[in-house]
């Protein structure tokens, strides 16, 4: 097995290879920015994913946990990558995910996955900005009656997330931030 700080370490490879994308873009925050970092070209490829989940669960594994997940899409690949890690490491993990509107077919859930009142949970995310996304997910998250132990990013923008994260007393734990990249805004 590598060691984390080579794993860290070709994980930023990876990312500045495969997701940072130079031109104007409007985030999902609704600012404007001259470069997009898309972590599903990292997230959806073989040996980052696996890295992903090593770092995510190093990250985690201490802590009092009973699920983790975030919002669809973009914590899908993190939360499997991240439950086949504590399997690797003969633990028992549930994920999740939060839809952004509740399916008018099927089971009619907005949180798909073994979750149960009571969960602590881990809140996983790709891309951090604000952190606008990820509080709506932990409202639904704790609407169902779970708790909000730690938010887990791939990538932290550095544009307010943090400080966000900790008005809520959430503790928030990314792999990288902005400033690890070299870029500012």
């Amino acid at each position: 097995m590598i060691e984390l700080s080579a794993m860290r370490q070709r994980l930023l490879e990876l990312i500045r290879q495969r997701a940072v994308r130079f031109g104007e873009v409007v985030l999902a925050s609704g600012q404007k920015s001259s470069f997009y970092i898309d972590c599903k070209m990292v997230l959806l490829n073989s040996e980052a994913a696996a890295i992903v989940g090593e770092l995510v669960y190093e990250m985690t594994k201490d802590l009092p946990l009973d699920a983790l997940g975030g919002p669809e899409v973009g914590a899908i690949p993190i939360v499997m990558a991240t439950v086949i890690a504590y399997h690797r490491h003969g633990r028992r993990m549930e994920g999740f995910f939060v839809r952004k509107t509740v399916k008018e077919h099927g089971t009619q859930k907005k949180i798909e996955g073994k979750f149960e009142p009571g969960y602590r949970v881990a809140l996983v995310e790709d891309v951090t900005t604000t952190g606008m996304s990820s509080l709506q997910v932990m409202d639904t998250v704790e609407q169902a009656g779970g708790k909000i132990v730690c938010v887990v990013a791939v990538f932290d923008r550095e544009q307010g997330a943090a400080e966000r994260f900790a008005q809520r007393a959430v503790t928030f734990l990314p792999i990288f931030r902005l400033s690890d990249l070299g870029l500012s805004l």
